[in-house]
């Protein structure tokens, strides 16, 4: 379907079922991030009351903000908080087994594929020790794939907040993991981008 994710929010509060292009646009990629931090099962109740918590505030949305991402990610996050000690949890069983929920499938980059899930467990450890506002803010960011400004939209915090706390994070897993590869693949820290 056509049309910016703002138009389709404000056809639905006349059109409920018109939301639904909203879960299908960014259900796939929330459930992914959600995944990632919890674990299948309880990323799946995440997803379900993020969606369910949108579709009820959808008549407070901004209209004059065309990508809901931000706003999604933000209330998936606030629903996370009451799963912190299962992502703690899922984070320290990466560090114990080196399984991620959401591992690509088999490609012809087997090299780059092992060398990433011996670097797994030693990242999870060092996001599981990180401060909650440090990893929410890196985590929207590397796994989310939000910029700096949905993440700040996200979080509800100012932007030079958001930089501050990925900065830090970024600080902290280089000075905890060192010399350790942390490919693109990886996802944990890509460069900022300069559309921010």
């Amino acid at each position: 379907m056509d049309g910016d994710d703002a138009s389709h929010i404000r056809r639905s509060q006349i059109e409920p079922e018109a939301f639904a292009e909203i879960f299908r646009r960014h259900a796939p990629g929330l459930k992914r991030y959600a995944t990632r931090r919890l674990g299948a099962d309880t990323a799946e109740d995440v997803v379900a009351e993020t969606f369910l918590a949108a579709f009820r505030q959808r008549h407070r949305y901004d209209l004059d903000r065309p990508d809901a991402r931000p706003w999604l990610f933000g209330i998936a996050t606030n629903l996370m908080k009451r799963h912190v000690r299962t992502e703690v949890r899922q984070l320290r069983t990466l560090h114990r087994t080196g399984a991620d929920p959401v591992a690509e499938p088999f490609t012809d980059r087997s090299d780059e594929r092992v060398s990433a899930q011996a670097a797994g467990p030693r990242i999870a450890a060092a996001l599981a020790a990180m401060p909650k506002g440090h990893r929410d803010a890196l985590l929207l960011f590397a796994w989310g794939g939000l910029s700096y400004v949905q993440v700040a939209e996200a979080l509800g915090v100012r932007l030079g907040t958001v930089r501050s706390r990925i900065n830090r994070a970024r600080r902290r897993l280089r000075a905890e993991l060192g010399e350790l590869d942390l490919s693109p693949r990886l996802a944990i820290m890509p460069e900022e981008p300069v559309h921010d």
